[in-house]
């Protein structure tokens, strides 16, 4: 991810700060994509009025995919670009709840609960330093609230790997 603290005088272009908020938009679907494929969430279970978990994370990963391709067709926007990185990370959430859940019915060796456990609180926390980086008077902006975001991703991202959801 683009790193913004080298540089903390200056404001980063709304360019920049599209690639950055991008960057760890795609990196949080993924992560979701991953979560779903191994808790055996297929794309068809997307339902537009959920009524299963499954159901609710497989539509979740629709809308997020839905607003990353429109990310492409518009005008750089810091505040909804990082809006749309909030978002996916709360979709990865969600799917790393979802896959928890699964794994925690069928795992057979604790170290998988662990390991998945550790996934759901690194999406956790990879989804409220999003949202404070989107949200209030950030909009998206703040170079401290996004280096934060960043990090919290990465970390999600590894937690994910060794999960074994990557």
């Amino acid at each position: 991810m683009t790193d913004l603290s080298k540089s903390p005088d200056a404001s980063p272009s709304a360019g920049t700060l599209r690639k950055l908020h991008a960057a760890r938009a795609h990196s949080a679907y993924e992560r979701a994509v991953a979560a779903c494929r191994h808790a055996g969430i297929a794309p068809e279970a997307a339902q537009t009025v959920p009524t299963s978990p499954m159901g609710r994370a497989a539509n979740a990963l629709r809308l997020s995919a839905q607003s990353l391709a429109a990310l492409a067709d518009t005008a750089p926007d810091p505040a909804a670009d990082a809006r749309c990185a909030r978002n996916a990370a709360a979709t990865a959430a969600l799917a790393a709840q979802v896959a928890t859940q699964i794994v925690a019915q069928a795992a057979d060796f604790p170290d998988d609960r662990a390991r998945t456990t550790a996934a759901l609180r690194a999406a956790l926390a990879a989804s409220q330093a999003a949202a404070r980086a989107a949200g209030g008077t950030a909009a998206g902006q703040d170079t401290a609230l996004n280096a934060k975001a960043d990090d919290t991703e990465e970390r999600a991202v590894e937690a994910a790997r060794t999960a074994g959801w990557t």
